[in-house]
């Protein structure tokens, strides 16, 4: 059962306000995921790592020189038929939320699972992505 939409909207805004684009259905999904380029999908979520790691972790990352084309986001436990779509193009990975993945052309090439962000600070998550993004950004 979804949560109270009342109580995530703070949570998604938390990424909408940096530029993340919500992907509320399959279809939206689809489109955003196997556009050109590479693109940073927060799987987001109400827990705890969510609030104190990887949404201010995500945000962090933004601040370098190289970064994502595109910034996508969906709601585990909120948006169920979106955050089950966008899993099935994290391949080989479990479900996991919170969870960042890293997709280029439609292809994983990068994957932050929970038990990568629990008990991770902002600031190892932040670093983790901006290595990243240099190494497979533009």
């Amino acid at each position: 059962m979804p949560y109270d939409p009342l109580i995530v909207q703070p949570m998604r805004e938390e990424l909408t306000s940096a530029g993340f684009t919500e992907l509320r259905s399959p279809e939206d999904v689809d489109a955003a995921i196997t556009s050109s380029g590479i693109s940073l999908i927060v799987v987001n979520s109400v827990c705890g790592c969510a609030a104190g790691g990887a949404r201010p972790g995500v945000k962090m990352s933004l601040d370098n020189s190289k970064k994502p084309d595109h910034l996508f986001t969906v709601f585990a436990g909120q948006d169920l038929e979106a955050t089950a779509k966008a899993r099935e193009y994290f391949k080989g990975q479990p479900p996991s939320s919170p969870a960042i993945a890293l997709i280029k052309d439609g292809e994983l090439i990068g994957f932050m699972p929970r038990h990568a962000i629990e008990g991770a600070s902002p600031d190892m998550i932040s670093s983790a992505l901006k290595k990243a993004y240099d190494e497979v950004c533009a």
